[in-house]
């Protein structure tokens, strides 16, 4: 027997019926389902200190238990001393059974901790059914050991669903434990 994700095995038996039930669908293969999670951080501090993109991407690693890869600069950017092919960033990709342990510990763990948590705003939608959410401290995490870290930087978490409408994301990502702002 092979190991399931809570936050899956949740998704398989309650959240079909429960999206099927709200938004008739016929068919389970109709059921909108988190596809991907995308992890990102910028760092434009990284054109004068090579180092900062390391530990950048180092935390991103640490945080998603997945290896983060450097993002590159596409074109030359002269006011801020950028060539192209320069790292500015890092990214992960999560998928499959990585991606729901990390959105697991995102709703359980992580946002709790934030200062004067009411919930995250709901406001994050894109149009196509994919949800954006900045995060403005590394720290919240139980991964990052707080004496470790150079500088409080934020990253930003983008949901991408296979749901047509916003409106779907939304619920789909309610019934996964996503605590959105009471409006």
């Amino acid at each position: 027997m092979s190991y399931i994700p809570r936050l899956k095995a949740e998704y398989k038996e309650r959240v079909v019926k429960a999206l099927s039930e709200e938004f008739g669908y016929k068919n389970v293969m109709q059921v909108p389902k988190l596809e991907k999670i995308v992890v990102s951080r910028g760092v434009g501090a990284a054109v004068s200190d090579k180092k900062l993109i390391d530990h950048a991407v180092d935390e991103l690693s640490n945080i998603t238990g997945q290896k983060a890869i450097a993002t590159m600069s596409k074109k030359d950017v002269a006011a801020f001393k950028l060539r192209k092919g320069m790292p500015i960033g890092a990214k992960v990709t999560l998928r499959g059974e990585r991606m729901y342990e990390f959105l697991d510990r995102l709703i359980t763990s992580a946002l709790p901790r934030v200062r004067d948590f009411q919930g995250v705003k709901a406001n994050g939608f894109d149009g196509r059914g994919n949800y954006n959410l900045g995060i403005t401290e590394q720290i919240i995490f139980p991964e990052i050991n707080i004496d470790k870290i150079n500088r409080i930087n934020g990253m930003d978490v983008t949901f991408v669903t296979s749901a047509e409408t916003d409106k779907e994301a939304k619920s789909l990502l309610t019934q996964l434990g996503v605590p959105f702002k009471k409006n």
